[in-house]
This record gives structure tokens, C-alpha cells and sequence, in this order.
């Protein structure tokens, strides 16, 4: 003999207990313990009073070749509940205890306290293989999930690989899942320094590691990119300073938003990057150059969360932008590969915005040093250049003080040398000028006779060519009024012959139009004959009439007295008052 199981239900808890029931925690099942009267719990037994033992052949095992009146016990088949009692069973016999095993998180809920899972594995190409449902109880849950929380920094959610301890379990009511007891925080740990190892080791394969690092730091902040989850916390932390600066007119911020945790969201975040980067590096006059530098900031949160962002083409695509990258992800103990191939890594959003001040900062109070050089200097050479100019005002005046005294001397000089000159030119223009005014004089009387004789010439030369010139235009008129008579009649004859041939064409088309009307007409009016009573009274129907001979079309027609014509004659009919409507 040994302990029999019962097949009850979550409702029977208390019936089955109050007989003398004991609950297994291990199978999660009421059972009889050995010695006790099975009669009490006969409605819970499996099979009407087969009582389902402790321990069985493994049901697993392929089931030997005389159980088959087993498998089919009477013509009414096997109760489902029964069916499902013994694959209960048998999964229980196989599992007594919890296996460790190899999952990936897909979804995880809470409800009271208990922890339900949805399971899966993946193979290379990220198909998954195989996939079931999982709970961690409440009682166990408050014992292990703190411990894997504290020494992983993680915690329980989608994406995450673990190495648990678990036992399958299979109910009537509820179906297959398994009960996880323990969890392994060591391989969780070493999966995600083995994910980020290997994107490490792909990219300085490449050589692309450290080519972000490797570009010139900005000289000082006027615009900068910034992409973050769309109002979290620490974008507000970063926004706060931020607008303080830009309100200032000293820096300018582009925000750009994405999610970063899930599946898709490195992709997202990869996206809407590069997008932001391309419309900022356009050439149309609307957009903004590329920033200084291209910030990527969230809050803090579990390892697990920051493990989205160790996504290769993600980081790929940050190495090999042109443009300096700050990062800013979660807290001091958090690490990501994209902060390793950032050109700068700062700790928290908020050290992000202190940084981009702080060199601001630098630059303005060099800007201010070198100022007041500037102005020092300034100080200095125009003090130094007004000595100078000093000086130099006192050797020129001086000088010019001679040179205005040597230039009197010599302006006496030369005017007493250019008076005489002056009186010895106006001797020597006057001479001259009375001897031009002869030659003029002379020359002028020799063209004056000249004109004289050649003018009578030139003048009768002018009336011939003028008298030939008007015989040939009146010759040239009388040509072409000729012309035009002649052009004028043939174009009136060419006019007369197309009005004529319009005529007859016009004439001809009525005739044909007039023939078509009245061909037309007969056959309507042969139509209109034809459509008359007498063909629709030939056919079955009759025509009523009232005392005057007008038709009568209305059942509602106060006439007593009607005549009714037919095809072959017309009767008289008295209209009864019962007949109507």
C-alpha cells in the first residue's frame, strides 16, 4: 500500500482536507495517506475508486503492448480529467525534481506577488525553437529574485537570458508550465559581458572601434543633437540646463526621440539618428549645418534595460559617424559598448549638460582673457603711437616752417623771372598775331571769289537732276496704278465666281435638307397612325368612358353611367357603389 492521489479540484480544497486529505506541495496534490478509508474520497478518486498511487511505472515510457484495454477501459471512452490526471502523473514521476535550464524572457506579468513568464529559445538565426509558460510563486519569488537583483543589477523582463532551475508541471485545469525555483546570476552576468565582448571584439576586428574617439573634440558648443526616450527623467535632468543655454542664445539643442528598451529599439534609435543627420546636412537654406556633437542620453534603470543599447549595428553606426558622440546612460555602475566607442562617456545626463557648460564655460573666459589682452595691448601701442605722432607733429611743423620760408624766397624769385618772361612773350604774341591776321585776311578773299563762280554752276546742276528725278516718279505712279486696277478687278471676279459657287451650294443642301424633313415627317405621322386605340383595344384591352366620351382612367370616378368600348363595338355598363374603391 502507499498514498493514493486524488483528483480534485481547487473548489474541494476544504471537503477533501476536512476527511483527512494532506496536501503535497511537491506534486501540488490532495492525497490519502496509507491506512485511511478510501471510501470518504471515492468521488475524487480516478476511474470511480482507482486510486492513483504515489508511485508508478514512468509513465513517459512507451506504454507495453498488453495495456490497451487500459487505454480504452469501457465503451463510453476515458474521462478527460482522467487522461489528464495521468499525464499529471506522469510528468510528476519523471520530474521530481527541478532541472536547470537554459531560457530567454519573452514576457514576464506580477499578480499577486507571483511571477508568470513566457519562455523561449532561439537558435543562430533567431527562430525560436521552442517556447512554454513559467511561474515563480509568490513564497519563492521574495527569496531569489532580490538576490539575482542585487548581485546582477538586473531584473526579470524581456530580452533577458537566464539559467534556472525549474521543474515542469502539468494540471488538469491549467495545462503544462514549469515552476522556477532558483536562478543562476552568474551566467546572466557572464551572458551580458559575453554579448558585450563580442560586439567589442567584431568592431576592433574592423578597425572601427575607436575611430569616434579618434576625432578632434570640439572647439565649443553652438549646436548639438540630442537623442533620448521621449519625457524621461533624465532628458528632463539634462532639458533643465540645456534651455537655460539656449535661451541665452549661447547654444542651440535639436531633439530627437526613440525608444531605448524593447525589441526594434536600437534600430529606432540607429534611425532616427541618421535621419536627424541628414536633414541637418542638406543644402537647402532652411536646414542646420551638423552639429558640434551628437548627444545620447536616458535615465538609469536595471542592466538589463541598458542591454538594448549593446546592439552591433547600433554601436557600428557610432564609430563610424563623423561627428563627436556623448553619452550620457544611466548611472556610474552602468556600462555599455556604446560608451566605450563614445568619444566622450559621461556618467548621467546631468553630466552630459555640466560638460557641454563646462567648455563653454572655458571658452568664454579664454575669450575673456585673451579680451582683455586685446585690450592691453591696445592700450599700450596707443599710447606708445601717440608720442609717436607727437613727435612727428613737432619735426613737421618745423620742417614745414622752413620749407614755407625757402618756398617765399623762391615764389619772389620766380615771379620777377616770370614777369619778365611774360612782357617778352605778349612783344612776341603780338608780332605774330598781326601777321596771322593778314595771312587770314587774304586767304579769306581768295575762297570768297571762289564760292562765287561755283555756285551758279552747282545750283543749275541741282534743277536738272531734281526735274529727272520727278518725270521718274510720275512714270513709277502711273506703272503701278496700272498694277493695281488690274489686281483689283481679277480679285472682285475671283470674289464673285466663290459667292456664286456658295450660292449653289447652299441652294442644293436646302433642297436635300427640305427632302429629309418631309421623309421624316410622313414616317412620324405614319408612326403617330399607327399608335391610335384601336391596336391596344385589338389586343384584349377595353377602353371605359363617362356620358361625354372622355376617358375614364381612376377606379375613383364619381360617374354612375359609362360605356365600355371593345374592339369589335361599344356596350353601356351602370357603375355600382359597391364596386368602388
Amino acid at each position: 500500500m502507499s498514498d493514493t492521489y486524488l483528483v480534485s479540484s481547487f473548489a474541494d480544497k476544504d471537503r477533501v482536507k476536512a476527511l483527512g486529505a494532506r496536501w503535497d506541495p511537491g506534486r501540488r496534490q490532495w492525497y490519502v495517506p496509507e491506512g485511511r478509508d478510501l471510501a470518504p474520497f471515492s468521488q475524487w478518486l480516478s476511474d470511480g475508486g482507482a486510486a492513483v498511487p504515489s508511485t508508478s511505472r514512468d509513465l513517459l515510457a512507451p506504454a507495453p503492448a498488453e495495456s490497451h484495454d487500459l487505454a480504452v477501459p469501457s465503451k463510453k471512452g476515458l474521462p478527460l480529467s482522467q487522461l489528464l490526471q495521468g499525464v499529471s502523473a506522469a510528468v510528476a514521476q519523471a520530474f521530481k525534481a527541478g532541472v536547470w535550464t537554459l531560457v530567454e524572457v519573452v514576457d514576464t506579468r506580477v499578480r499577486n506577488g507571483h511571477v508568470y513568464l513566457e519562455v523561449s529559445e532561439r537558435d543562430a538565426s533567431g527562430v525560436i525553437t521552442a517556447k512554454a509558460n513559467a511561474v515563480i510563486w509568490a513564497s519563492t519569488a521574495s527569496q531569489i529574485l532580490p538576490k539575482f537583483e542585487s548581485a546582477t543589477g538586473a531584473q526579470i523582463g524581456p530580452g533577458i537570458k537566464l539559467l534556472v532551475r525549474a521543474r515542469p508541471v502539468f494540471k488538469p485545469q491549467f495545462g503544462f508550465s514549469i515552476e522556477v525555483d532558483a536562478i543562476d546570476s552568474e551566467y546572466t552576468l557572464g551572458d551580458l559581458e559575453a554579448r558585450k565582448r563580442e560586439i567589442r571584439e567584431r568592431l576592433q576586428g574592423e578597425g572601427l572601434f575607436d575611430l569616434n574617439r579618434q576625432l578632434p573634440a570640439p572647439w565649443d558648443y553652438n549646436l548639438v543633437l540630442v537623442v533620448a526616450p521621449e519625457g524621461g527623467a533624465g532628458l528632463g535632468d539634462f532639458q533643465s540646463e540645456a534651455s537655460r543655454l539656449q535661451a541665452l542664445g549661447i547654444c542651440r539643442f535639436v531633439y530627437v526621440h526613440s525608444r531605448f528598451q524593447g525589441d526594434g529599439a536600437a534600430a529606432e534609435i540607429r534611425r532616427a539618428m541618421l535621419d536627424a543627420l541628414t536633414r541637418m546636412g542638406t543644402d537647402d537654406e532652411d536646414s542646420d549645418p551638423l552639429p558640434d556633437a551628437v548627444v545620447i542620453i536616458r535615465g538609469g534603470g536595471a542592466i538589463n534595460d541598458m542591454a538594448w543599447l549593446n546592439d552591433y549595428a547600433l554601436v557600428r553606426t557610432v564609430c563610424e559617424l563623423e561627428v563627436p558622440v556623448l553619452t550620457g546612460i544611466g548611472h556610474e555602475r552602468d556600462n555599455t559598448v556604446l560608451d566605450e566607442v563614445a568619444h566622450i562617456r559621461y556618467d548621467t545626463p546631468s553630466k552630459v549638460i555640466a560638460g557641454i557648460e563646462r567648455l563653454i564655460l572655458q571658452r568664454a573666459q579664454e575669450a575673456k582673457a585673451l579680451f582683455a589682452d586685446v585690450i592691453r595691448d591696445a592700450t599700450k601701442t596707443v599710447s606708445g603711437a601717440r608720442r609717436t605722432v607727437v613727435e612727428h607733429y613737432a619735426a613737421i611743423e618745423s620742417g614745414a616752417r622752413q620749407e614755407v620760408a625757402r618756398s617765399r624766397q623762391d615764389a619772389r624769385e620766380l615771379l620777377a623771372q616770370t614777369q619778365l618772361d611774360a612782357a617778352h612773350a605778349v612783344r612776341t604774341a603780338a608780332e605774330g598775331t598781326e601777321r596771322q591776321f593778314n595771312d587770314v585776311r587774304r586767304l579769306a578773299a581768295q575762297q570768297l571769289s571762289q564760292a562765287r563762280s561755283a555756285v551758279p554752276a552747282a545750283l543749275a546742276e541741282i534743277r536738272a537732276e531734281a526735274r529727272q528725278s520727278l518725270q521718274t516718279a510720275r512714270a513709277s505712279i502711273q506703272t503701278n496704278q496700272a498694277y493695281v486696277l488690274d489686281k483689283a478687278k481679277a480679285d472682285l471676279r475671283f470674289v464673285a465666281d466663290a459667292a456664286n459657287r456658295a450660292f449653289d451650294d447652299v441652294a442644293t443642301r436646302s433642297r436635300q435638307a427640305v427632302v429629309t424633313a418631309k421623309t421624316n415627317t410622313q414616317a412620324l405621322m405614319r408612326e403617330i397612325a399607327g399608335q391610335g386605340p384601336e391596336k391596344t383595344l385589338s389586343r384584349g384591352f377595353a377602353l371605359v368612358r363617362d356620358a361625354d366620351g372622355n376617358a375614364i382612367t381612376s377606379a375613383s370616378s364619381t360617374e354612375a353611367q359609362v360605356t365600355i368600348q371593345f374592339r369589335d363595338g361599344v356596350r353601356s355598363a351602370q357603375l355600382r357603389e359597391d364596386d368602388r374603391p
